[in-house]
């Protein structure tokens, strides 16, 4: 598949750094284009309509959540270390992408809220053949969960992650031995 113009990738750059800083309801096709340093005949022509511009958004999603999971599957520490491991989140394009999807949910987006469930359902569907029972998916998604909300609320940078790498490296021993099949 050709990679999509420089000036779209500007654009989905833009509008996702809106939605996260400024919220969904500021991340206008306007203040678009002008954080993109694009007219907006320039948006309009990669992007019809808002609407076409969040459907951008979660394909961004969507195909950063297919990398994630390539890696996943084929980490040399399995995917439940692996998925733990890159819970602790650290301003990467996945990252940012969840976050944009989450805030446009919150703002009523039907689709932003279906490819979040998406992205979590086929994280599940990787990590379930590598842990024991149920009880112990759920506790990988909710520790998974715990630990990119938690690194989140930390306001002291990356070098001060929560917890950090001895302590996650620790923490996921633990779950790898408590859920093991």
């Amino acid at each position: 598949m050709p990679r999509p113009p420089l000036a779209r990738e500007r654009v989905l750059d833009a509008f996702e750094a809106i939605v996260i800083t400024d919220g969904e309801r500021t991340a206008t096709l306007d203040a678009t284009a002008k954080a993109a340093g694009v007219s907006k005949g320039g948006l309009l022509y990669h992007f019809g309509s808002r609407d076409e511009l969040v459907a951008g958004l979660l394909a961004r999603l969507e195909a950063l959540n297919d990398a994630d999971l390539a890696k996943m599957t084929t980490a040399e520490e399995g995917p439940v270390a692996y998925y733990l491991r890159t819970s602790v989140m650290e301003d990467e394009a996945l990252d940012r992408a969840l976050i944009a999807a989450s805030r446009l949910a919150q703002g009523g987006s039907a689709a932003a809220a279906e490819a979040l469930r998406n992205s979590r359902r086929r994280w599940e569907n990787a990590i379930r053949p590598h842990v024991r029972d149920a009880a112990s998916l759920d506790l990988v998604m909710l520790l998974s969960d715990g630990l990119y909300f938690n690194n989140s609320l930390d306001v002291n940078g990356s070098d001060l992650l929560v917890p950090r790498q001895q302590e996650l490296a620790d923490l996921i021993a633990l779950v790898l031995r408590a859920t093991a099949p």
